[in-house]
Formats: C-alpha cells, sequence, structure tokens
C-alpha cells in the first residue's frame, strides 16, 4: 500500500533589501527581540532604537567573535526567547556583522519550527555578503557552516551609517567579497575597483548596490545552492580549511578568504584558465585593502583532506569555483589529488 503526500505548491519568500538611512521599522504588532553583541550595542544601539516602532522589545547580547559562532550561543537565544514567551509571530532582528546575523537567522530557524527574522548588517562584509541570501548556520570542529538552515530573513536594512566606525581591517574583510562578486561575475566592475577610491562614501555606496544586485540575481535563480549559488564560495572552499586551521580566531572571514581566492587562483593558473598577470591584479587589488595574500600551509596532506568536509562534496569528488579568466568561473570536481597537492605545496613555509 502506497500514500502519497502532496506536497507540490510554490511558496514565496520575497523580500526587499533597502539600501539607504534607515527611517523606520514598523514593527508595532510583534514582540521583538534584537540580537546584538558589546561592541555594536556600544556604537550603534541607541540609532537603531530610536528607528524602530514595536509592541514588546528586547535585547539579547551575546560575546563578539567568529569563535562565539557555535550551538551555546544559539542556546543563549532560544532560552532568551523562551523566557520571554515568544510565539510564532514573535521576530528577531540580527543587529551585527556576519557572525550575529548567522546565529540570529539559525536561531530563528529553529524557535517552534521557525519564525521571522530581519537582518541590519552593521559591516561591509555582512552588508554586501552574508546578510542577503538566507544562509544561518554556526560552525563546529569539523568545520564552517557545517550546521545550518537556509531561512530566508523579512527584510534587510542595509545603512551606510554604520560603516562610519567600522576599523579598517573589517573594511578590509568586506571588501574581500566586493572583489569576489567582481573576479567571477563582472570584469567592468573588477576595472572599478583597481581605480575607485576606497574610503570614499559614495564609492562604498556603489560597492554595496553592484555587490548585492550582483548577489540578489544569484540567489533569486538559485536559492538552496543547487547550481549557480555555489559560485558564491570562490576562495571559500580553501578559505574555510584556513578558518577552522586558525581556530576561527586568527583571521576575520573576509581574510580568509582573501588567501583563498589567491589559492583558487594559482589553480587557475595551474589549468590554464587564467594568466599569472591576471592573477596577479587580484592580489594587488586584494593587498588595497591591507589584506593578507599569503598563506603558510603547515601540512599539504591535512589541508587536502579537509576540502572532503566542504558542503560542496559530493561523492568523495570536491566541487572547486575556478575563475576563468576575470569575469568569469567554471565549476571543477574533475582534479587530481597530485594537481592540489602541487598548488598546496606553494604555500607551504
Amino acid at each position: 500500500m502506497t500514500i502519497d503526500i502532496d506536497l507540490k505548491r510554490e511558496i514565496d519568500n520575497s523580500y526587499k533589501i533597502e539600501i539607504d538611512t534607515i527611517k523606520e521599522i514598523d514593527l508595532s504588532d510583534k514582540r521583538v527581540a534584537v540580537v546584538t553583541n558589546p561592541k555594536v550595542s556600544g556604537l550603534h544601539l541607541s540609532y537603531l532604537l530610536q528607528r524602530l516602532k514595536v509592541k514588546e522589545l528586547y535585547i539579547i547580547t551575546v560575546p563578539d567573535g567568529e569563535q562565539y559562532k557555535n550551538m551555546e550561543t544559539v542556546d543563549t537565544i532560544l532560552e532568551n526567547i523562551f523566557n520571554h514567551k515568544f510565539n510564532r509571530k514573535s521576530l528577531l532582528i540580527g543587529f551585527g556583522g556576519g557572525v550575529i546575523g548567522d546565529i540570529t537567522g539559525f536561531s530563528a530557524s529553529l524557535y517552534q519550527r521557525g519564525i521571522d527574522f530581519i537582518q541590519i548588517p552593521t559591516t561591509l562584509l555582512s552588508q554586501v555578503d552574508s546578510s542577503v541570501g538566507g544562509k544561518t548556520g554556526v560552525n563546529n570542529k569539523f568545520g564552517k557552516n557545517l550546521i545550518g538552515a537556509f531561512h530566508q530573513p523579512k527584510a534587510v536594512y542595509i545603512d551606510p551609517h554604520f560603516l562610519s566606525t567600522l576599523p579598517d581591517r573589517e573594511f578590509g574583510a568586506g571588501f574581500a567579497e566586493v572583489v569576489k562578486m567582481a573576479v567571477i561575475f563582472d570584469k567592468e566592475f573588477f576595472s572599478y575597483l583597481k581605480s575607485a577610491n576606497l574610503s570614499s562614501l559614495e564609492v562604498r555606496k556603489e560597492m554595496i548596490k553592484k555587490s548585492v544586485e550582483l548577489k540578489a540575481y544569484v540567489v533569486s535563480q538559485d536559492e538552496k545552492e543547487a547550481g549557480l549559488r555555489a559560485s558564491l564560495n570562490y576562495g571559500h572552499t580553501f578559505g574555510h580549511i584556513i578558518e577552522n586551521e586558525s581556530g576561527y580566531g586568527g583571521y576575520l572571514h573576509g581574510e580568509a578568504v582573501a588567501m583563498g581566492m589567491v589559492m583558487a587562483n594559482r589553480l587557475a593558473v595551474k589549468l590554464n584558465m587564467m594568466s599569472e598577470s591576471e592573477a596577479d591584479e587580484v592580489e594587488n587589488l586584494l593587498k588595497r585593502a591591507n589584506l593578507p595574500t599569503q598563506y603558510v600551509i603547515k601540512d599539504s596532506e591535512s589541508f587536502y583532506q579537509k576540502f572532503f568536509l566542504d558542503k560542496k562534496s559530493l561523492d568523495n569528488k570536491i566541487k572547486f569555483i575556478v575563475p576563468k579568466s576575470i569575469g568569469s568561473f567554471e565549476f571543477r570536481d574533475d582534479l587530481s589529488k597530485e594537481l592540489l597537492l602541487e598548488v598546496l605545496s606553494e604555500f607551504k613555509g
């Protein structure tokens, strides 16, 4: 006997991304919790609270740093909203950088099987990348973002005001993700970045706008990363291992991605998909934002084995996003261990 459960239906997960000064966010019929960290709270919480209209408001403060992107922090958030008797119509706001956005979204996906959340990113990296697309999750000892869920926000508010207090190192980490988008999708955008004044507010607004447009297009084509969206992991296959080996505290995410892109480009050069001069162009652009570009690999075999923990690996095949010149890319899952070890050997001390 077979009984079919017919669940075929269209689900509309569409939402707006506002790139401008926040005027008012009307949530007057909801119980709301803002999840943030001490640094962001001290700098910007009062600015946000002046613009929030809510029924009941709670502030949940969690520690700052990638090393706290774990299940323990998620438990802290969930315990708070259980204590405040949140229901399925309640809402979370992730107010901070990529770590805050990811753990807030993941907590929202878990509470009573899923409640709404809003992203209000405060770093360049979270504004151009992690706040858009609905990827949420935490790290564990096996790797980065291996526990998580696709859970789209109800809205994203990107206010350039928050960048006024952003440290140079955090700006560089976000710039790495901007460069990523340009290298794999838009040669003209890459050329613009090469000559742009990176300290100009107007240039920063344009970087955010262009990066979000590109990512929004990709996500709309492939929400659950079944194909095209995996291209956004250019540099991340290597970068996530760098973060793991560094204990999620040695480098900012964007710094690891920058070094990962340099590694991916070396692979592209070996495959005759990118010229040496193009690889140098990318590295020099990353250096403009004082990003690290050279990671020293201590054990090539250990580094290689960690590729298989990547979420894109399937049936013992590792999928790499390899730039094909500047402005395009290819997926490759046919690369030999010998070739990959040869590339990794170039980064040994």
